[in-house]
C-alpha cells in the first residue's frame, strides 16, 4: 500500500497575509480574466507560480521559480519546524440548499505505478504535460495537491477538527475554508497508518500525478538525486458519502452536419421523453425521469436511455452515450460543468449542441474502484474544487546550491493535534 506521511509545510505566514488574498483555485479552472483578478488581490497570490505568465523577456517557469524562492527569501513563506499533516474541511451548501462539507488531509502520498495501491477512477484524454512538468523542474515543489479518495473506514473520525484553526476564509463562490496543522506524531501515525492499509483512488489530478510519475524517473536518470520526489502533495479524503459531493461533467458537441436532428440520431439508445417539467431544476427532472437531457438551440428534451440498446455499456450515462455518439457522423466533443454553462454555450451558438449527465454516485465510483476499473473519461467534477496556496512541498532538490531556501519557522496559531 502507498505511504502517506507528513512533511515540513512550506505555508504563507499569516501574520504577513490574509489567506483568503493568496490562496487561488486550481490552475486547471482558471481563465485569463479569473487570473488577472487574483493577481490584482495581492503580489503573493499562488496563481502567480502556479499559473506563471511570461515577464519582461523572462518565460514564465524561470518567473514561478524566482517568485517562489523570493518570498521564501523575504519570509512571506515559511517552513514547518518539523513534519506535520494538514487537515482541510471545505464547507458549503449543495444544489438543494443543504449544508455540507467536505474534509480530509493534506500529506506526501508516495508515487507508484497505477494498479494495486494507486487506482485512477477514470480514464484520461491526452493532454499535453509539459506544463506541469516544467513548472516541477523549475520549481521544484509541488505547488498544488491532487485528490485521493482513501478506502479507508474511519479515516475521518482520526482529522482533529474540534481545536481552532489556523485559518478559516470564505472564498467568492459560498464556500468556506478551514484549515487546521497536525504535529503530534501520535496524531500523525494515526493518520498515516490509516492511509496506508488501503488503496488510494486517484479522484482529482490524474495528469498531475503521471507528471510526477515522469519528474521522478527524470531525477533518478540524471543524478540519482530524488529527493522527496519520490512522493507527491496530496488530498486524502475518506470515500464516503457523508464527505463528498460529486456532480457530472456535461458534453458539447460541434461539428455534425448542419441541421442535423440529435434526438432522431441518439433514439435506438435514447426514447425521448419530452421537455422537463417546467419549474423543476432540470437536474432534479433528469433524476425524477431516470434521463439525461439534450440541450438544443430549439430547446431542451428528455433523453430515457433503453435497456436493450445499452445492455454492454457500464451503468453511466458518461459510458451509455459515448455508445451513442460512437455512431454519430464525425464530430467534436468537449466538457463542461454546470448546466448553464451549457445552456450558454448552445445559445451562443459556441456549440451546436449540449448532453446534461447525472452525476457517478459514491457507491459506483467505490465499486469502480474494487474492482480495478476506470470510468470513462471526465465522469465526475468533485466540488467544491481544492484551494492551491495551503501549503506546498518542497521535493529536496534545488536547481542551483541554496536557491529558494526556506527559512523554518513555528506558527504562533494553535495547531489541531499539538501539545
Amino acid at each position: 500500500m502507498p505511504r502517506f506521511r507528513p512533511f515540513p509545510g512550506i505555508r504563507y505566514d499569516l501574520a504577513r497575509v490574509n489567506l483568503g488574498d493568496v490562496i487561488s483555485p486550481p490552475y486547471d479552472v482558471i481563465d485569463d480574466r479569473e487570473r488577472a483578478r487574483l493577481a490584482a488581490r495581492s503580489p503573493y497570490n499562488a496563481v502567480l507560480v502556479d499559473l506563471p505568465v511570461d515577464e519582461g523577456g523572462e518565460d514564465r517557469y524561470a518567473v514561478a521559480n524566482r517568485l517562489f524562492s523570493s518570498w521564501q527569501a523575504e519570509g512571506v513563506l515559511v517552513r514547518d519546524g518539523r513534519p506535520t499533516f494538514t487537515v482541510y474541511r471545505m464547507s458549503y451548501r449543495d444544489d438543494a440548499g443543504v449544508p455540507r462539507h467536505t474534509t480530509g488531509v493534506i500529506g506526501a502520498l508516495d508515487l507508484r505505478p497505477s494498479g494495486a495501491d494507486i487506482l485512477p477512477h477514470e480514464e484520461t484524454t491526452p493532454k499535453a504535460r509539459s506544463d506541469r512538468l516544467d513548472l516541477l523542474r523549475a520549481c521544484r515543489a509541488n505547488l498544488s495537491a491532487i485528490w485521493g479518495l482513501s478506502l479507508a473506514k474511519g479515516l475521518t473520525d482520526l482529522l482533529p477538527v474540534d481545536a481552532d484553526p489556523v485559518a478559516d476564509v470564505d472564498d467568492d463562490e459560498g464556500v468556506r475554508h478551514t484549515v487546521w496543522i497536525v504535529d503530534r506524531p501520535e496524531v500523525c501515525d494515526a493518520i498515516a497508518a490509516a492511509v496506508t492499509v488501503q488503496p488510494v483512488v486517484i479522484a482529482d489530478g490524474h495528469h498531475r500525478y503521471e507528471t510526477c510519475l515522469t519528474y521522478l524517473a527524470e531525477r533518478e536518470r540524471s543524478d540519482g538525486r530524488a529527493g522527496d520526489a519520490t512522493a507527491t502533495l496530496a488530498y486524502v479524503v475518506e470515500l464516503v458519502e457523508d464527505e463528498l459531493t460529486v456532480r457530472a461533467i456535461h458534453r458539447l458537441l460541434n461539428g455534425l452536419p448542419p441541421g442535423f436532428d440529435l434526438v432522431a440520431a441518439l433514439e435506438p439508445w435514447f426514447e425521448p421523453a419530452g421537455p422537463p417539467p417546467a419549474g423543476v431544476p432540470v437536474t432534479a427532472a433528469m433524476i425524477d425521469a431516470g434521463a439525461l437531457c439534450a440541450v438544443l438551440p430549439s430547446g431542451e428534451v428528455l433523453l430515457r436511455p433503453r435497456p436493450d440498446a445499452l445492455a454492454d455499456a457500464r451503468d453511466l450515462d458518461s459510458a451509455r452515450l459515448d455508445v451513442a455518439l460512437a455512431s454519430l457522423p464525425a464530430h467534436e466533443v468537449t466538457f463542461q460543468h454546470g448546466p448553464d454553462n451549457i445552456r450558454r454555450a448552445v445559445e451562443t451558438g459556441e456549440a451546436q449542441a449540449g448532453v446534461l449527465l447525472r452525476p457517478a454516485s459514491v457507491a459506483q465510483i467505490e465499486a469502480t474502484a474494487h474492482g480495478g476499473e476506470r470510468m470513462p473519461p471526465k465522469t465526475t467534477f468533485f466540488h467544491p474544487k481544492l484551494r492551491t496556496g495551503l501549503v506546498f512541498r518542497d521535493l529536496g532538490v534545488r536547481p542551483t546550491e541554496g536557491e529558494g531556501g526556506a527559512r523554518a519557522a513555528r506558527h504562533a496559531a494553535p495547531r489541531a493535534g499539538s501539545k
